[in-house]
C-alpha cells in the first residue's frame, strides 16, 4: 500500500497487538511498523478509547491501559472527538447502511471527514462502505 497519508485505526487492532492475539499481532505489529516508519498519520477517535478499555477495566489491568496510553502516545495518534459533523456523517451512513452498527458508523464518519485513505478493522461486514479502503486482518 503506497500513496497513503492517513490511515485509521478502529479498536480491533488495538486489542491484537496489545493483547497479543497469535493470529494477528505479527501481521499488525508490522503493518504499525512499516506505516509508522514510512511517516504516515495515524488516526483514531474516543470511541476508540471507549471500546478498548472495557475489558481491562473489568479485569483491572491497569497495564493494558497504560500501554494502549503508550501506544498512541508513541505512534503520534490523532485522537479526534465526535463532533456534531461527525454524528450527522454516521447518521448518513447508517441510513444507507442499515445493519452498521451505530458505533461503527461513527467511527467511519471520523474517517472520512479526517481525510484518511485507509481504515482498518477486522469487521468484514464494514469492506461494504466504499467511500474509503476498508480492509481486514486477514487483507494485510
Amino acid at each position: 500500500m503506497t500513496g497513503i497519508k492517513r490511515i485509521y485505526i478502529d479498536t480491533s487492532p488495538y486489542i491484537y497487538y496489545l493483547e497479543k492475539n497469535p493470529q494477528y499481532v505479527d501481521k499488525v505489529k508490522s503493518f504499525f511498523m512499516s506505516h509508522y516508519d514510512s511517516g504516515t498519520e495515524f488516526v483514531t477517535s474516543t470511541i476508540t478509547i471507549a471500546e478498548y478499555a472495557i475489558v481491562p477495566y473489568r479485569e483491572n489491568n491497569r497495564k493494558l491501559l497504560d500501554d494502549f496510553d503508550m501506544l498512541l502516545e508513541d505512534t503520534e495518534t490523532d485522537i479526534l472527538d465526535i463532533t456534531r459533523p461527525i454524528a450527522k456523517k454516521a447518521a448518513e451512513i447508517r441510513a444507507l447502511h442499515h445493519k452498521f452498527k451505530a458505533m461503527d458508523a461513527l467511527q467511519l464518519a471520523s474517517a472520512v471527514l479526517s481525510g484518511c485513505d485507509v481504515f482498518l478493522t477486522n469487521d468484514r461486514q464494514l469492506r461494504q462502505f466504499r467511500e474509503l479502503n476498508v480492509i481486514t486482518m486477514d487483507d494485510l
